[in-house]
């Protein structure tokens, strides 16, 4: 029973899974705020074109 619970502390395969998954989360966060941003900047250009026309 130890050696199992001393091979699942020495284990990184669930360390690097989960870095993995913060770093997937952090871009998945930055790419949302970065199209919502453009997002907007968009519907301010085709409003402005709009009542132009």
């Amino acid at each position: 029973m130890l050696k199992a619970l001393k091979n699942l502390v020495s284990d990184a395969r669930g360390v690097t899974l989960i870095e993995y998954g913060l770093i997937a989360a952090l871009i998945a966060v930055a790419l949302a705020t970065i199209l919502g941003t453009v997002g907007n900047n968009l519907k301010t250009v085709f409003t402005t074109i709009s009542t132009k026309v």
